[in-house]
């Protein structure tokens, strides 16, 4: 990484400071010391315009005091979460870059330097990678190491198209443009998740380099929860991620169960010692049934999410609004209803036919009835999409001409 230059003051932020250093703290009285001394000394060592902001989120210990002493700006933010005291500090903070990390000491608040470096070159975000750098003993469990954060980074890798290593780690950078475009929410540990999800979306640029983890210099419970915020994170992941949490699972339950409707409609099916009758015929059913459900309610969540982050760019979306109406929807979903209905009718003139008579007709009327209910849904479902696109579908339209017109990467 190459040595920043010295900057003039049009590129500080406000009051002519360039960086902030934002701490969240919680009863940290026994660390917060060492790393407002280390962020303070790097500070004027790099000869920049810059202030350390420690976010306390309720401490009942002397953290503030100490903080406040050695030259720190506190903020407090009564509201409790991880997520919620980030956001009160970013917000709180005056300078055009900002770096984040804990307050415990297990980030090295003196390498300032290279996470601003890249930020002067035009970079959005700078995030630090534990699994590149260097987990020195005792400051992970192997919990976390082996298993937490691999697998969560990698969900984050395939879910978002992402090459970023370590989602989670605690210390990165990013100017305050971004941070702002980005509109975080999350009060949790997820934040850091959203912080990196959102970032992708908007097609940021990022830059990752190796940091090194160090213990937590605290005696106390550290404040992560392993099973309670592992869950957050992925929970979060997965609703910014429709084609994965809905329209995957949705169209293999769909598809799979089409295949068994349609294999077991002439009659019962062996295959070597196994024998397919009617009940496998009924979870066909089932499974299209609520395949096809599962696939709608993933285009109503897609449009949620384009609608709450538009600078996100969806070209499906785009794509179909432009050949998607209501008339069309009803086509589709009446032509399923109308082939179900026909497949009933049938059946029900057999009956007649036979003097309302015994009929065994169960397999051509569970295919009939998995039309008629997918039809019905096709139908409705293409009332509310059009009453989305009533107002979204002008957004999209002008959102595909802003995109155009700037030739931002997505």
């Amino acid at each position: 990484m190459t040595k920043p230059e010295t900057k003039s003051p049009d590129a500080a932020g406000a009051g002519g400071i360039e960086l902030s250093c934002v701490m969240p703290c919680l009863n940290e009285e026994e660390t917060v010391a060492v790393c407002v001394k280390k962020a303070l000394e790097t500070i004027r060592r790099l000869g920049i315009s810059g202030e350390v902001v420690v976010s306390d989120n309720g401490s009942t210990d002397c953290s503030v005091e100490i903080a406040r002493s050695l030259g720190a700006r506190v903020v407090i933010q009564p509201k409790k979460g991880y997520g919620n005291a980030y956001m009160k500090g970013i917000s709180e903070a005056r300078g055009k870059y900002i770096v984040m990390a804990d307050s415990d000491d297990s980030y090295d608040w003196t390498d300032l330097e290279r996470f601003l470096a890249p930020l002067r070159e035009g970079y959005d975000m700078v995030m630090g990678s534990r699994l590149k750098g260097e987990i020195k003993p005792g400051a992970m469990p192997w919990l976390h190491r082996y298993i937490g954060n691999p697998v969560l980074s990698g969900l984050v890798r395939i879910f978002f198209r992402t090459r970023i290593s370590d989602s989670h780690c605690g210390m990165r950078s990013f100017t305050k443009t971004a941070y702002e475009r980005m509109g975080l929410q999350t009060a949790g540990m997820e934040f850091a998740s959203e912080m990196v999800i959102k970032a992708c979306m908007l097609g940021l640029k990022i830059a990752e380099i190796p940091v090194t983890l160090y213990p937590d210099g605290r005696t106390g419970r550290p404040h992560l929860r392993s099973f309670r915020d592992g869950w957050r994170h992925l929970r979060f992941m997965l609703m910014f991620a429709p084609t994965w949490l809905y329209f995957i699972p949705g169209f293999s339950l769909m598809g799979v169960g089409f295949v068994i409707l349609c294999a077991l409609l002439p009659g019962p099916l062996t295959i070597g010692n196994w024998f397919f009758d009617i009940h496998f015929m009924m979870l066909g059913s089932l499974m299209a049934i609520l395949g096809y459900q599962i696939v709608t309610l993933g285009f109503y969540a897609r449009v949620y999410l384009y609608t709450q982050h538009f600078e996100y760019r969806d070209e499906f979306l785009e794509k179909g609004f432009r050949h998607f109406n209501l008339e069309r929807g009803i086509a589709v979903g009446m032509l399923i209803f109308g082939a179900g209905f026909l497949v009933l009718a049938y059946i029900l003139i057999k009956w007649i036919s036979r003097n309302y008579g015994p009929l065994y007709e169960s397999r051509a009327a569970l295919f009939g009835m998995t039309l008629v209910v997918i039809g019905a849904q096709t139908i409705f479902s293409s009332f509310f999409l059009s009453m989305l696109g009533i107002r979204e579908s002008g957004m999209i339209e002008r959102g595909a001409a802003s995109h155009k017109g700037n030739g931002r990467r997505q």
